[in-house]
């Protein structure tokens, strides 16, 4: 069994960041955990969607999206890309749409809520950048781990 969230922090207290920021979990995977990636964009998926079309690799993308809720940075159709490319979960400091789909989809997804307004797809935003909210520093490459109870960061791989 995957130690928690709760355990790993008990265990490496004074080594983890935890997400200060209270996100819903979506998909059928309420637990993931990998290396993370990263993009940064504000209501504009068009990074997101060129991240998840790449080789996932157990991974995780966090995308800031400025903690933006005027609209959604990804939907079913990206949680699909996302599993076939070997992508363990999403964060998103945003909205994602189409819940009822994602939720039937198996990948982890955690994101501040729903809206069904799709992103304008303009290309701006930057990836593989280090992005910052909720008191965590989402570094490419650190280890993130998520359940029910949070989110934690560790600049290495617990377990």
């Amino acid at each position: 069994m995957t130690p928690t969230t709760a355990d790993l922090y008990d265990e490496h207290e004074g080594k983890v960041q935890v997400l200060s920021v209270l996100l819903q979990t979506y998909g059928k995977k309420p637990c993931f955990s990998g290396a993370v990636a990263t993009v940064k964009c504000h209501e504009d998926n068009t990074q997101v969607k060129a991240a998840l079309e790449t080789p996932g690799l157990g991974r995780v993308l966090v995308v800031d999206g400025g903690a933006s809720i005027r609209c959604a940075l990804m939907g079913d159709k990206l949680a699909r890309m996302a599993v076939q490319h070997g992508w363990q979960g999403i964060i998103v400091n945003g909205c994602i749409r189409d819940s009822v789909l994602v939720n039937t989809i198996d990948i982890g997804i955690k994101a501040l809520g729903t809206n069904p307004k799709k992103s304008v797809k303009k290309g701006a935003g930057d990836k593989d950048i280090p992005v910052r909210f909720g008191d965590v520093v989402f570094t490419p490459g650190a280890w993130l781990y998520a359940d029910a109870d949070g989110v934690l960061l560790c600049n290495e791989r617990l377990c």
